[in-house]
């Protein structure tokens, strides 16, 4: 019993000294063992050589590697840390290196926001002052974890990060961007969740710059900057954050050059060689057992405290374990040997050191060490992994500080009249793109303010963004007079609304006198491609603001200011792994649809996927017809056929539901009493939608207007507008007005068919009429009002010629049996040509995305922007199928999935699913369940409707088999 209890003690004496200790492994006893055995097995000489860890670039001359490889095999120096470079070159050095060193170097790097801050080809993560603004410290650690991931692949051991200092000085101009913030707690709890994101990766984390460079004026690598605090202000403040991450278990700190009176009275010593500051405060008052290395010793802040050696004395004098950069190694090793030999340095305080050494060489992996291995090296730095972290980063610190009148995110669109105007020296084009996803926005520019205000009053929101330099966290940030002035003088003239977007350091906000005119700012931190789609897409609502001022950015918005935003429901643009698709698999959409082109399907194609409120894919292929030059982007324009059914009346019929305008149960005489004596007059509006009310499927008018050489007849049409001819089938040809009631008087007789399903068309004639005579206006005008000005949808619309170029409209055939011509802007279904273009069932151009954003709006029952369009339950109802008894499965407007084998979608989806199919090519489809939306949209009739391989091949299934096989959560 007495043996247990002794044996317990012992063991929880070595657990509780590991969980004090940062160094000390879970294999203590190991680690211990092989750090002695080391350390007794190296002379003088060679321990002394551990402490130096010195600077090489992977991108200097052979002749200058060559002197790093001598001090490694000559002073048996400890370590090396990389400056700049390339991942590849290093990863060959570092090998180079490591094999002539008798034992493994110490790798380190300065690597705050990544290894782009000192290396090319390699991912550049969001910069700690951005970090600063997230409220969720998981992310931070996420961040962290994922540069200690590339460190370690790097061969990277330890990385110089995070910066904890507390910057409370705006003008501090070495620190800035590479702080948290201004708050202790921020800074501090930021901190700890880097460290322990790193170290999890098996990389050493380094706290600095003790004791705290946050509130100077001057850069240590010019100078010697002086902290003047009391002792008790250091305490509350600058050192605040230190003691928590030592409490944490950080592994080093590296000592700053500071000047710092109240922790060292002798005038003028910095911090780095002060042993009142590292052995007195660091290593006995704040406890701290892990590694201590000085900043660089090349730095001016401290290369006028001695040479040849005296200053690297200094510092290991005064406590430091490892001396970084230093400016000659042979002389400084001299001089150690010196005072080892004259007992001013200790076995003891050299072993302190040298043991420490090797237990962060343990910890690191160096007992077993292998090269870097050079292959796939560019990829695994730069991975769709970190494009997914860096996203939800920035997401996550977009910080909206003000939003008077809600005015963010942007609803009602169709009252608005935006303009851009930009500021700044540094690129834009991502932010003004990623704003015209959601609506019309006008960039407006001028040489001086009176013509640019004069522009700016035709429109009623002004979106001014500061872009910056993204390059550094250095780089110039603030506005200019010019554009403080021009900024004043926008937010007065109140024609109009304000937003300010920074793409830059807050700070550069405080040169800003007033914000009372501004009604909405938001802080982006940092000019990235992702920074100003994100920004954009926070403006209008797709993604939710949470971000919180880290640092006090002006009077007005002092540190931890933070305005909410919700989402408003409204589609963002993210990667396929966000949603939860594996983008490996949802890339087999290229080589289906490339198929699909090579096999004469269709000239080219639009496919977007959406889930969870993200579009993930959206890619043009091919080309407008197979003769072009031009290649299909996603902006190009689409002749939707009957897809038309279910974005253009189908919605308008919805809205007449709710507010009592139409039933279901209504018959085509309560709607047309012309009926009322046709066999047509009881079919239902629920039957007639759902394909079940015995409809014939179409009727082909245009045939009874062309001649006997079968060309339109001079009895129904003229080549141009003239009275009583203003119905536009081309520009070379208008029908005669009288015709629409002839197509309306030739349904009426109609006799009905048999008893079972059948696809028809006819049916959406008679809801056309209806929405006109109620809503007395003309479908298009009503639904463009209703639906697609409110939800953005800006490139969906009959006749789209009105409002879009020729070039951006895809051509759907070349006309040899009604138009006689390319049919290229003007509807390809002859009903809907016959009616001016605008048929209840055909007639409606668009491009994926504004599908997309409808079909959204159905699949969030109704919602979208911000605004109801429709109840849930209106939705619901018409998302219903009434007729699967009998083997009918079409919804009221919607088509739904097959109840048997074969149909119109990949039999994955679930029941609650629902789209439509075009004729010339189209498809769309919403699936609840798995909240995704998929479009597809081709010109497959051109240069004849006659060719049917894309309907045979049943490719358009077969993309939506590729999109759910993708899922992978």
């Amino acid at each position: 019993m007495r043996f247990f209890s002794v044996f317990s003690l012992l063991f929880f004496v070595i657990i509780g000294a590991a969980a004090q200790h940062p160094l000390v492994t879970k294999d203590s006893l190991a680690q211990s063992k092989w750090v002695d055995a080391r350390y007794n097995e190296m002379s003088l000489d060679e321990k002394l050589g551990q402490l130096f860890m010195v600077m090489v670039g992977s991108d200097q001359a052979k002749s200058s590697t060559d002197k790093i490889k001598a001090l490694i095999k000559e002073q048996h120096i400890g370590g090396v840390i990389f400056s700049t470079g390339g991942p590849m070159r290093q990863a060959k050095l570092t090998n180079e290196f490591q094999s002539v060193s008798k034992l493994p170097l110490m790798i380190g790097l300065d690597a705050e926001w990544g290894l782009a801050m000192r290396l090319d080809s390699t991912y550049a993560f969001p910069w700690n002052m951005t970090l600063g603004a997230i409220t969720d410290n998981t992310v931070v650690q996420k961040v962290g974890r994922r540069i200690g991931e590339h460190a370690k692949r790097l061969g990277v051991h330890i990385n110089f990060a995070p910066d904890i200092d507390i910057n409370t000085n705006p003008k501090n101009p070495i620190i800035g961007n590479r702080s948290f913030g201004e708050d202790r707690e921020n800074v501090a709890n930021k901190g700890i969740a880097f460290m322990k994101g790193m170290e999890s990766a098996g990389v050493l984390a380094s706290g600095k710059h003790f004791p705290g460079h946050g509130d100077t004026e001057t850069d240590s690598h010019k100078a010697l900057p002086m902290i003047n605090f009391t002792r008790e202000r250091l305490d509350s403040v600058e050192l605040y954050p230190f003691r928590r991450l030592i409490d944490e278990g950080l592994s080093s700190v590296m000592v700053a050059h500071l000047e710092v009176p109240a922790l060292e009275l002798k005038k003028e010593l910095p911090s780095s060689l002060s042993e009142q500051i590292i052995s007195g405060l660091l290593k006995e008052e704040m406890n701290f057992k892990g590694l201590v290395f000085t900043d660089a010793l090349n730095m001016k802040g401290v290369t006028n405290h001695g040479k040849d050696g005296d200053a690297e004395l200094a510092a290991f004098m005064a406590g430091n374990d490892i001396l970084l950069m230093p400016t000659q190694v042979d002389k400084a090793k001299e001089k150690l040997a010196k005072a080892y030999e004259k007992g001013r340095i200790t076995e003891e305080r050299l072993a302190s050191s040298v043991k420490k050494i090797l237990m962060a060489k343990y910890k690191v992996g160096l007992n077993r060490y292998k090269p870097v291995a050079l292959k796939n090296l560019y990829e695994d730095l730069n991975s769709r992994t970190d494009d997914l972290i860096y996203e939800e980063a920035i997401e996550k610190a977009l910080t909206v500080v003000k939003n008077n009148f809600y005015l963010m995110g942007i609803k009602q669109l169709e009252n608005k009249k935006i303009a851009y105007v930009k500021f700044g020296d540094a690129n834009s084009d991502p932010f003004l793109e990623e704003l015209n996803k959601y609506a019309t926005v006008k960039q407006v520019n001028a040489s001086d303010i009176g013509t640019l205000k004069t522009k700016l009053k035709d429109y009623n929101l002004v979106i001014v963004g500061l872009h910056k330099s993204n390059e550094s966290p250095w780089k110039a940030y603030k506005f200019s007079k010019r554009e403080l002035q021009w900024l004043e003088e926008i937010a007065n003239q109140r024609t109009s609304n304000l937003i300010l977007s920074v793409f830059a350091k807050p700070y550069a906000l405080l040169d800003v006198p007033s914000f009372k005119s501004i009604d909405g700012v938001v802080v982006a931190y940092q000019n990235s491609e992702l920074a100003q789609r994100k920004t954009a897409q926070l403006i209008f609502g797709a993604i939710p603001g949470e971000g919180k001022l880290p640092v006090t950015a002006h009077n007005d918005f002092p540190v931890n200011t933070q305005v909410r935003l919700k989402s408003l429901l409204r589609l963002g643009y993210s990667y396929p792994e966000r949603v939860g698709f594996d983008a490996a698999k949802l890339a087999q959409i290229d080589t289906l649809v490339q198929h699909g082109i090579d096999s004469l399907m269709f000239p080219g194609a639009q496919v977007l996927v959406a889930r969870k409120g993200k579009v993930v894919y959206n890619k043009g292929f091919g080309k407008p017809t197979y003769d072009s030059k031009d290649s299909i982007t996603t902006e190009h324009i689409y002749d939707l056929a009957s897809i038309t059914k279910i974005l253009g009346t189908l919605p308008m019929i919805m809205k007449m539901e709710e507010e009592g305008d139409i039933k279901l149960n209504n018959t085509f005489q309560e709607l047309i009493p012309e009926y009322a004596e046709s066999e047509l007059k009881n079919v239902t509006v629920l039957k007639a939608l759902s394909h079940y009310g015995r409809l014939p499927a179409w009727i082909a008018f245009y045939v009874a207007t062309l001649d006997k050489n079968r060309k339109p007849s001079k009895e129904f049409y003229r080549t141009e507008p003239t009275d009583g001819f203003s119905y536009k089938v081309t520009d070379k040809l208008y029908l005669t007005d009288a015709y629409n009631d002839s197509i309306y008087n030739r349904i009426g007789r109609q006799s009905l068919k048999s008893n079972r399903y059948r696809y028809s068309d006819v049916g959406y004639y008679v809801m056309k009429k209806y929405i006109e005579k109620v809503g007395k206006k003309r479908l298009d005008k009503q639904v463009d009002e209703f639906l697609y000005k409110p939800i953005g949808a800006l490139n969906t619309s009959y006749n789209p010629l009105e409002k879009f170029p020729k070039n951006r409209i895809v051509p759907t055939e070349v006309d040899k049996y009604y138009r006689y011509e390319t049919v290229q802007g003007y509807v390809h279904d002859m009903g809907a040509a016959m009616q001016g273009g605008v048929g209840g069932h055909a007639g409606l151009f668009s491009n994926a995305g504004d599908i997309a954003k409808i079909m959204q709006m159905y699949l969030q029952d109704g919602i979208y922007g911000g605004t109801r369009f429709l109840d849930a339950r209106t939705v619901k109802k018409f998302n219903t199928c009434y007729f699967c008894d009998e083997n009918v499965r079409r919804g009221v407007g919607f088509d739904k999935p097959q109840l048997k084998d074969g149909g119109p979608t990949c039999g994955c989806v679930s029941r609650k699913s629902f789209g439509h199919s075009g004729f010339t090519g189209t498809y769309t489809w919403a699936d609840p369940e798995e909240e995704i939306v998929y479009v597809f949209l081709s010109n497959r009739t051109y240069p004849s409707s006659s060719n049917t391989l894309l309907i045979k091949s049943g490719l358009r299934t077969r993309i939506q088999k590729v999109i759910y096989d993708a899922i992978v959560n």
